[in-house]
């Protein structure tokens, strides 16, 4: 059996007319960039995020870095994150002229710890950026706390956490801003690169949209140094089309995650250590995310199998060679480094078949002579 880590085939089949009547409809209007697509979207997205604001951009790493210079983080600034995520948190930061600051992680849900946030505040420090991973968000209680004490902006990367939740907020409702990416494989993706910031900041919101146009208001006059990162209507009228069935596709990951905790323990055993939604959350599954030792072992014998699955990510940020002249060595972030050659993302889809699940654990199962 070939069971692929994603598989949008069906999902394009079951969509296919109405996104062709769409992008017909764009095409024939000739309006292609900052249309009623986009407007569309950005007010769905602001209503579905319980923010007054929402404001599309071309990609998520860019929303993150727009977030920043809309919060005024700038040079000389340091911003606190985790170094277990992907490259655009970290190089958002340092593309906005500021140093990132990296702090550990909790080791059961991947998220930055919030107790180790506080004691890396410098008098340099202008905001965190907790990473909302694998789709379930971090302690933003704890984090918006620490940031009202000590006067710090919040930017939430939630990139694979559209429509998580924490004891009942949605993202954006705690921090200064959050940012989403619809890169195709995202719970929500487009149908290329696209992304988007979200806030209840009156005065960040109006920042973003000057900076997504080159810094322009009013046109050709230009105040701030902006930069050319526009939803693309194409995009927004695709993502308009998926928009209505996130939340069915959110319970659908959850029904497959629970299902692979269940083979896996019923099968496996202690051998792997399944996700654990922490009280409180609601985790929407971007990824299904396990601990193994022998993790690259595990890895190659499943794709003999014919398993695809992905490691999120093998080399933390701390320790990437573009951040050397930061100063950090191996062994400064323990946490992260073990998450690093422990972490295997099996595959995630929500059309993933039961069968696909089996054989996925029952090939597991056999790696560890089960």
């Amino acid at each position: 059996m070939q069971v692929p880590m994603l598989d949008l085939t069906e999902q394009y089949s079951s969509l296919r007319s109405e996104v062709l009547e769409v992008l017909d409809k764009v095409m024939s209007s000739s309006q292609f960039i900052l249309g009623p697509n986009v407007k569309k979207l950005e007010t769905d997205v602001a209503e579905y995020s319980r923010v007054a604001h929402a404001i599309g951009c071309a990609n998520g790493s860019d929303a993150i870095h727009i977030a920043l210079q809309a919060l005024g983080v700038g040079p000389g600034d340091e911003v606190i994150t985790t170094p277990f995520t992907f490259f655009a948190t970290g190089g958002a930061i340092v593309r906005a002229g500021a140093k990132p600051v990296y702090v550990d992680i909790d080791p059961i849900t991947f998220n930055i710890d919030p107790a180790k946030i506080e004691e890396a505040i410098t008098d340099k420090t202008k905001a965190i950026i907790p990473v909302h991973l694998y789709g379930q968000m971090a302690d933003m209680e704890r984090i918006a706390e620490i940031a009202k004490k000590h006067h710090l902006a919040v930017v939430e990367d939630a990139a694979q956490a559209i429509g998580a939740k924490h004891n009942g907020k949605t993202v954006g409702e705690l921090g200064s801003a959050a940012t989403y990416s619809f890169f195709p494989t995202k719970n929500l993706g487009a149908y290329g690169d696209g992304g988007m910031i979200v806030t209840n900041d009156d005065e960040a919101a109006e920042n973003c949209r000057v900076i997504r146009v080159h810094g322009s208001k009013p046109k050709y006059y230009h105040h701030v140094l902006g930069y050319n990162s526009r939803l693309d209507e194409l995009q927004a009228a695709v993502l308009n089309i998926k928009f209505p069935h996130l939340d069915k596709w959110s319970e659908l990951r959850r029904e497959k995650a629970q299902m692979y905790t269940s083979l896996l323990k019923e099968k496996v055993g202690d051998m792997v250590v399944t996700p654990i939604e922490k009280e409180g959350n609601y985790h929407v599954f971007h990824q299904y995310t396990i601990r193994v030792e022998n993790r690259d072992e595990l890895q190659q014998f499943l794709k003999d199998q014919g398993v695809q699955t992905m490691i999120y990510y093998p080399l933390p940020l701390h320790v990437q060679p573009v951040f050397k002249d930061l100063g950090y060595k191996e062994g400064d972030l323990p946490l992260a480094e073990k998450a690093a050659n422990e972490a295997l993302s099996l595959p995630m889809f929500p059309e993933l078949k039961t069968e696909q699940q089996e054989y996925v654990v029952a090939k597991i199962a056999e790696f560890y002579g089960k």
